[in-house]
């Protein structure tokens, strides 16, 4: 399954803040939890890969997710979801088969997801404070508001619209949204993005397009 690319700010960095609430990432394959307290840093020797997902909504929208995103998985150190998973059956899977996971829910997710993520999910990676939120509100005014909303963070990902979106606001906080790689909507093709984390950087982050 071909894809095209999108490559965005090729650099960027910001400060290192710890966070007030931290997620756990725990060993390889572990399904993440909130953890108040819990500080990790995931710090290695070579650049950490990262992989963003969201609004997977499997299996409404998707029998499975496209077998390029599940390579994609293979080879992150770190895979984010930003909600709307819909059923646990793709949470099982990729904890599974994800290094690590870091992870909320979303509004289309019921009890059962929701008691096992948190509505906002944290970590710091090389340095960087990521938070995973699925809404954000409306596209006007997005920037102020998360600038408000997470003055500590470096990351923040986020879901729900299907749109992807990368943009950095006034105060440093880069926002990204992968789309999803299973239901476009409106646009032209379903998305997800890959990045790396890197001494305090977030570098290379790209959009990729999957062609049906």
């Amino acid at each position: 399954m071909p894809t095209n690319s999108t490559r965005y700010f090729s650099n960027f960095s910001r400060s290192s803040r710890r966070p007030d609430d931290a997620l756990d990432v725990g060993e390889t394959g572990a399904e993440v939890r909130g953890n108040r307290g819990s500080r990790p840093n995931l710090l290695q020797d070579d650049p950490v890969r990262l992989l963003l997902l969201a609004d997977t909504h499997v299996p409404r929208r998707a029998r499975d997710l496209p077998r390029q995103v599940w390579e994609e998985v293979a080879q992150a150190d770190v895979v984010f979801h930003a909600g709307d998973w819909v059923t646990p059956d793709l949470l099982d899977n990729l904890t599974r088969k994800a290094s690590r996971l870091v992870a909320c829910w979303g509004n289309n997710d019921g009890p059962v997801l929701r008691s096992r993520l948190p509505e906002r999910a944290d970590v710091l990676l090389e340095g960087l404070h990521f938070t995973v939120v699925h809404e954000t509100g409306a596209a006007a005014g997005r920037e102020a508001r998360m600038s408000r909303c997470y003055p500590d963070s470096d990351v923040l990902i986020f879901g729900h619209s299907h749109i992807p979106w990368d943009t950095t606001t006034s105060t440093g906080l880069r926002l990204l949204n992968p789309g999803s790689p299973t239901d476009r909507r409106r646009q032209p093709a379903c998305t997800y993005m890959t990045a790396t984390a890197d001494g305090g950087q977030l570098t290379d982050v790209v959009l990729h397009r999957l062609e049906r």
